[in-house]
């Protein structure tokens, strides 16, 4: 970043005090971690952040354990900084999956998806890798502590993909005044610098961002769903809708398209099915859930904006332009540095 003059530079000072603990953490020269997206955070993203500065983290998502073990490669072959790899703990090859990031020396698993075993988190920090786990609410993460977890993520209901109930806002006036043992990084609806250093000055170690780095020029998505980022305003990105308490709906943000619309008609034709005695609960509950099965792939990669899964966050208005991640990363830190220099 250029630094203009006496003041850019106090103001960079000040924010590399408040993100140092980040840093260090990281082994990086910003605390920016890059939020896993499955399709999207794979070598070419998780590369770019880290050469920018910043921490790329893979999304192992389904992948085996011989797709994940190339990944890594693939990514080591286009940067020497550190990343990480983000592990869904229902995985069914979980203990392999840990394996393979062990085999190739990966410095920090981030799990996630659900709360981890006390046995995972024991055998990835048997590795010598440090462990990430996101947390909802205060309780666990005191938990996480007592269970030897090396850093927590806090992410709000703002955030894109699976989501939980509660904001960001809320969950780290929960959470960050009380856990000050290991660094707290926050996530959810982050697309501005102002407000990454706004939660550093709240006693977060960092932030992780997700939505922002989908129209990296680096990003392999697909031009169309680049495009419908680009066109989004905050209100587009809505949760998943559930119809009827008998049939549980994990909520999922995205942007609003035909898809989401087919969706809601789909339940109800299926509840209607049910209640006619065409299909018991299991098989109703099944067909419900298979509905977005392999959505997010049509939408990433083949470019089906309108009825695949056009995951994103509430950030996705303030995506604006394509850009490079160097340049996305340089935005965040001056944004970070001007708005902290104002506040002295």
């Amino acid at each position: 970043m250029a630094l203009k003059d006496a003041d850019q530079v106090a103001g960079c000072e000040k924010l590399e005090r408040l993100w140092q603990r980040g840093k260090a953490f990281l082994g990086v020269d910003a605390a920016i971690l890059g939020g896993a997206m499955t399709w999207v955070s794979e070598r070419n993203l998780v590369s770019a952040i880290s050469n920018a500065g910043g921490f790329g983290v893979i999304a192992c998502g389904s992948m085996t354990p011989a797709l994940l073990s190339a990944e890594i490669e693939a990514t080591r072959a286009l940067t020497k900084k550190p990343f990480g790899v983000n592990l869904i703990t229902l995985h069914p090859d979980l203990d392999a999956l840990i394996d393979v990031c062990s085999a190739h020396k990966v410095g920090h698993v981030v799990l996630a998806g659900g709360i981890p075993h006390g046995g995972t988190i024991a055998k990835i920090k048997d590795s010598g890798a440090k462990v990430l786990c996101f947390v909802p609410a205060l309780v666990l993460a005191k938990k996480f502590v007592r269970s030897g977890v090396d850093a927590l993520i806090i992410e709000g209901a703002e955030a894109g993909g699976h989501i939980g109930p509660v904001s960001t806002a809320v969950l780290v006036q929960e959470i960050l005044p009380h856990i000050d043992q290991i660094p707290i990084f926050v996530a959810g609806g982050i697309g501005r610098g102002e407000a990454i250093a706004s939660y550093l000055r709240m006693g977060a170690a960092g932030c992780q961002l997700g939505t922002r780095f989908v129209c990296a020029t680096e990003s392999i998505a697909h031009a169309n769903f680049k495009k419908a980022f680009l066109r989004a305003a905050a209100r587009d990105a809505i949760p998943t809708v559930q119809l009827d308490a008998r049939f549980p709906v994990i909520p999922v943000r995205a942007i609003r398209n035909k898809g989401t619309d087919e969706f809601m008609i789909h339940q109800r034709k299926v509840i209607a099915d049910f209640q006619a005695g065409k299909l018991d609960q299991s098989a109703a509950q099944l067909a419900i859930e298979h509905y977005w099965a392999g959505a997010l792939r049509r939408a990433v990669i083949d470019g089906d904006v309108e009825t695949g899964s056009l995951m994103a966050g509430q950030s996705v208005g303030m995506v604006t332009l394509e850009q490079s991640t160097k340049d996305i990363i340089a935005e965040l830190i001056e944004q970070a540095a001007s708005f902290l220099l104002q506040k002295q």
